[in-house]
């Protein structure tokens, strides 16, 4: 492997082998990321993942569930050209898609796809403008039928509360950026879930003072 690949969307130097990247943080969350998904969203069958990164989450994910169809993105093209690896070198081109340029900021992308039951983004909406929150929850709300589900996997403010880590992680991504943040969900996410015809469902601790939270297509 070649190391210190620097990624400014991972916030971390991640190894690289042929066009594969291995993320650090991918590498200790995604069993437990796979192991929620199939606990809270056992009867989705076709996603999309938004901000798919080095497309690690999507194959265990996949791995953990083989009924699913899968449509990856990332607006980096070398995010893109890692999940296209990862596809061909676990040989699920059929359950996964090619990666697609998708910037959740964007309205097109909604018009992309139908028949989606579930949107996945996770550890994107800290480390991107809230522009890109508020073009994730409109798209979840225009795409999603009744009943369908949005799930986010990252760390999170509650009500102006979160673990002293995370407070020293909100001050670090504002200080790269003042537009991004940890994002608060009784003040942040789930007034922009009602907004968009959501409603949070259910809100799960993870390991590192992460969560998973489900919201719901009203």
């Amino acid at each position: 492997m070649n190391e210190d690949i620097n990624n400014p969307i991972t916030l971390e130097p991640c190894e690289m082998l042929d066009e594969r990247l291995f993320s650090p943080s991918a590498g200790r969350n995604k069993g437990f990321i796979a192991e929620a998904f199939g606990a809270l969203m056992s009867d989705c069958r076709n996603i999309i993942e938004i901000a798919s990164g080095t497309g690690e989450h999507a194959i265990a994910i996949c791995k953990a569930r083989p009924d699913l169809h899968y449509f990856p993105s990332d607006p980096d093209p070398q995010s893109r050209r890692s999940i296209e690896a990862w596809r061909h070198h676990e040989n699920m081109q059929e359950q996964i898609a090619a990666p697609v340029d998708i910037d959740s900021r964007r309205n097109d992308w909604i018009e992309i796809f139908d028949d989606i039951d579930a949107i996945v983004c996770i550890n994107m909406i800290h480390i991107a403008p809230f522009a890109a929150c508020e073009g994730l929850f409109k798209g979840a709300g225009t795409l999603l039928p009744a009943g369908g589900r949005l799930f986010l996997y990252g760390p999170f403010m509650q009500d102006g509360q979160t673990a002293p880590s995370n407070l020293e992680f909100d001050r670090s991504l504002k200080s790269r950026n003042p537009e991004w943040g940890v994002r608060d969900i009784e003040r942040e996410l789930a007034p922009l879930g009602r907004e968009n015809g959501l409603t949070l469902a259910s809100v799960r601790a993870m390991p590192a003072n992460n969560h998973v939270l489900i919201f719901t297509k009203d």
